[in-house]
C-alpha cells in the first residue's frame, strides 16, 4: 500500500533528532513559553522574513487572532467586509466570521487554482478593510495586482500561509512575509509539521504582534493583568522543540516534493486528467498535488487507486458556501468553485516517498 502520507516515515527521516529535543523538554520540566518557544519563534522568524513571529494553538487561532488583533487596534470593526477566496479550506472563512467580519467569496481561477485576482476589484465596497489570500496547495496566489489593490484602496493583505511552509513569490520575498500579517498551521501533515496541533502568526508590525499575543495568552501582557478579554491558545515547548528540528530540513524536505511533482507533471499523460499551471519551483512548496479528473470520473479514479493500493484525498469535496454551517450562502452559485470541489483529487506527496511509489502512481494513473 502506498499511503496518501505516512507521518510515521515523515517523523522517521528525522526520529533521532525528534526523540533527543522532546526527552530535553521533558526532563527540563518547563512545558510553556519557555526558551523552546522562543528559540523557535526566532528561527521561524527569520526563515520567513519577518521581524515577528508568535507561536499560538493552531492555525484557524492563527488567522483569528489577526482579525481580532486589527479590531483591537481599530482598524476594522464587525460588520466590516473581507476578501477571501470561495475554494478555500474553511478553517479561513471561520476567522473571518468568529470576528464578526463578513467574507466576501471571490472565485478562483481554474488553471491556477487560486483567488482570480480579475475579479477582485468588482467585490470591493466601501466596507472592504481586507484581503485574505490563501496559498492554497502550497502555490503562491500573491500578484502585483493584489498587492496594487491593496494600496489603492488602502486594504490590509493577511495570508493564509497555512499549507505553503517555504514558498517563495516571484521576488523571492517568502510567502508569509508579502502581507501585513500571516497565519500558519503546523498540523502535522503540513510541509512544517508538528506532532500535534500548533500555529503561528507572522508579521512587521510590532502592535499587531503585541495584541496577537497578548490575545492568545488570555489577554494579557503582564501576569495578572488583562489588557483584552483574550483567549489561551499557546504552542507548548515540546512541540516548538520539535518543530526547531523540523525546520531545519524543511528546505530539503521541500526540494524532495518538488522532484515528486516535476516527475507528476511529465508523466502524468491521460485526457481525463488535468494539472494546475505548472509554477517555477520556488513558487510552490508543494504541499499538496491537486488533480482535475473530468467527466464526472474523480471518484472512479480515487477508487480505481484504492483497489490498487494508493491512497488519495479529496481537498475539499464540499466546498464552504455548501456548508450547513453557513446555510445563508447555500443557494449562492460559485460554478468554477464547484467544479473544483467536484473534481480535485491529491495524489501522495511528501518528503518520505519513493521513485517507485510514484513510477507506480503515474503508470495507474495512465492506464484508467
Amino acid at each position: 500500500m502506498i499511503p496518501f502520507l505516512s507521518l510515521k516515515d515523515v517523523t522517521a527521516l528525522h526520529g533521532a533528532e525528534i526523540n533527543e529535543a522532546v526527552t530535553r523538554v521533558v526532563n527540563n520540566g518547563w512545558y510553556l513559553q519557555g526558551k523552546e518557544n522562543e528559540r523557535f519563534e526566532e528561527d521561524y522568524a527569520k526563515f520567513i522574513g519577518t521581524k515577528y513571529c508568535i507561536g499560538c494553538a493552531n492555525g484557524l487561532d492563527a488567522l483569528i487572532w489577526i482579525f481580532r488583533a486589527y479590531i483591537e487596534m481599530g482598524v476594522m470593526q464587525p460588520g466590516d467586509e473581507v476578501i477571501v477566496p470561495a475554494n478555500t479550506y474553511i478553517a479561513t472563512i471561520l476567522s473571518i466570521t468568529e470576528n464578526g467580519l463578513k467574507p466576501i467569496l471571490v472565485e478562483p481561477k481554474l488553471n491556477t487554482l487560486e483567488i482570480d485576482d480579475d475579479l477582485i476589484e468588482a467585490a470591493i465596497t466601501p466596507r472592504t478593510k481586507a484581503i485574505a489570500i490563501v496559498h492554497l496547495y502550497g502555490r503562491n496566489a500573491y500578484t502585483e495586482k493584489i498587492g496594487s489593490l491593496c494600496k489603492k484602496y488602502n486594504l490590509k493583505l493577511i495570508e493564509d500561509n497555512a499549507q505553503a511552509h517555504g514558498c517563495k513569490h516571484t521576488d523571492g520575498r517568502t510567502t508569509g512575509s508579502i502581507g501585513d500579517a500571516a497565519g500558519h498551521s503546523f498540523y502535522p501533515g503540513k510541509n512544517l509539521g508538528a506532532l500535534g496541533d500548533g500555529g503561528a502568526v507572522t508579521t512587521n508590525n510590532p502592535e499587531l504582534a503585541a495584541a496577537v499575543r497578548a490575545l492568545a495568552n488570555y489577554g494579557s501582557q503582564k501576569k495578572y493583568v488583562f489588557k483584552y478579554a483574550g483567549r489561551n491558545s499557546r504552542l507548548d515547548e515540546i512541540q516548538a522543540a520539535v518543530l526547531d528540528v523540523k525546520l531545519k530540513y524543511l528546505v530539503e524536505d521541500n526540494a524532495h516534493r518538488k522532484l515528486v511533482a516535476n516527475y507528476y507533471y511529465d508523466h502524468i499523460n491521460n485526457p481525463i486528467v488535468s494539472l494546475p499551471d505548472r509554477l517555477p519551483d520556488a513558487q510552490n512548496a508543494y504541499h499538496l498535488f491537486p488533480i482535475l479528473v473530468a467527466d464526472g470520473k474523480r471518484d472512479a479514479l480515487h477508487d480505481y487507486l484504492e483497489q490498487n493500493g494508493v491512497g488519495t484525498v479529496i481537498h475539499y469535496p464540499i466546498a464552504p458556501h455548501k456548508q450547513e454551517c453557513y446555510k445563508e450562502w447555500n443557494k449562492i452559485s460559485l460554478p468554477i468553485t464547484e467544479k473544483v470541489a467536484d473534481a480535485e483529487l491529491s495524489l501522495p506527496i511528501g518528503p518520505a516517498i519513493s521513485n517507485d511509489e510514484i513510477q507506480q502512481i503515474v503508470k495507474l494513473i495512465n492506464n484508467f
